[in-house]
């Protein structure tokens, strides 16, 4: 099989650091490079020099932009040899765009979140569902944490019963971002135009992991939203109480707005889902493999033991490292959908309800919200 001809539209830090070495890793017998698009000349033709050096590329990707007619983002979407795109905008611009691929008979892959809030989410997988999908054009919200092997394999051992039936679950992310960081110094996020800033753009990774992993969606939500930096406006803090459909419920803290470096670094981040019979947690650490710092998901499984008679005997401690390859999993994920075979990561309704879960701890302001109401079509 021939590998798939794909564009990047969009040249900013994500593109270069996740996605370039996600692309280099599958390597090209099943990807191939073709070009890159950004609004600016120099933006495209950046990352495509970047490309051709990350990817070992004779030459480099062909270059897009919207200053010249004769190579704007129309033109590169009608080439033949371009079958799918990966799309790395900001977010209120990517829905717009996400149209305008499909429109051409593209299939796409776009950054989380599926929209700035649920109302656009909605009419964007609506209009996917009525003129696209039909024509067999495969449109998936790469959402990194829900692809990771990681939450997968802790999300498998709570499907085989090895914490009993989920009970409770909490969820802390505790960040510091200051001035000088990279993610700030980005114009779209220094003056953000959609709702929450941080807590949308990054919490909704944490949301997409409790939705992996809880064998029930999470349905009602009481919460409170701040802002601790005046500079991290609109909001950068969240804590929630959560209750899932099936009646296990937990507490979710999401924060940019940390004072110090320290309140991060000690803050005892990632994730924990307790059960009748046990309990897990997940952690991001640094192994070494080959005497070089490799990103790890690390679950530690902690499982109770009894005997015959049913008393109590201790427990039992499992550990599971998977490496952090979030993105390289969710652009297999993406081809393999475009050669008829899909695992269902990516859909669209399910970054959907990770975005209702963020604006509906925005608003909430202590009040119950009903998120699964949240998202149903309206």
């Amino acid at each position: 099989m021939s590998p798939t001809g794909i564009a990047i539209l969009g040249s900013g830090i994500f593109a270069k650091e996740a996605h370039l070495p996600a692309i280099a890793a599958l390597g090209t017998a099943r990807v191939a490079l073709k070009a890159i698009y950004s609004r600016s000349e120099k933006g495209a033709a950046g990352l495509a020099a970047d490309a051709q050096e990350a990817l070992r590329l004779d030459a480099r990707p062909d270059v897009y932009f919207d200053a010249d007619p004769a190579r704007d983002l129309d033109t590169l979407l009608a080439r033949p040899d371009i079958a799918a795109v990966i799309v790395v905008l900001p977010i209120t611009t990517q829905p717009a765009v996400v149209l305008r691929a499909l429109a051409a008979g593209k299939h796409v892959l776009s950054e989380k979140p599926v929209a700035a809030d649920v109302a656009g989410g909605l009419a964007l997988i609506k209009e996917y569902e009525a003129a696209y999908a039909p024509k067999g054009l495969v449109w998936r919200v790469a959402e990194n944490f829900e692809a990771e092997p990681g939450y997968q394999a802790a999300a498998q051992a709570i499907k085989d019963g090895k914490i009993g039936k989920v009970t409770f679950f909490n969820a802390r992310v505790v960040n510091y971002i200051d001035k000088n960081s990279k993610w700030y110094n980005t114009p779209w996020r220094t003056v953000p135009d959609y709702q929450g800033g941080f807590l949308l753009d990054g919490g909704v990774h944490t949301i997409a992991a409790l939705r992996l992993l809880l064998p029930s969606p999470m349905q009602t939500l009481s919460g409170f939203a701040s802002l601790a930096k005046e500079y991290l406006a609109p909001h950068d803090t969240i804590n929630a109480a959560v209750q899932s459909s099936s009646g296990a419920h937990g507490l979710v803290e999401l924060t940019w707005g940390a004072p110090t470096p320290s309140r991060s670094t000690r803050a005892f981040n990632g994730l924990t889902v307790t059960g009748t019979r046990g309990w897990l947690s997940i952690n991001q650490v640094q192994v070494l493999d080959g005497g070089a710092p490799v990103g790890v998901l690390r679950t530690t499984i902690s499982t109770l033991q009894t005997d015959a008679d049913g008393r109590e005997t201790g427990e039992t401690e499992e550990v599971v490292d998977k490496r952090v390859m979030g993105v390289e999993a969710e652009i297999a994920s993406f081809l393999d959908a475009l050669a008829g075979t899909d695992d269902g990561l990516g859909a669209p309704r399910g970054a959907l309800s990770d975005v209702a879960f963020i604006e509906a701890a925005l608003k909430s302001n202590g009040a119950p919200v009903d998120l699964l109401a949240l998202v149903e079509a309206r």
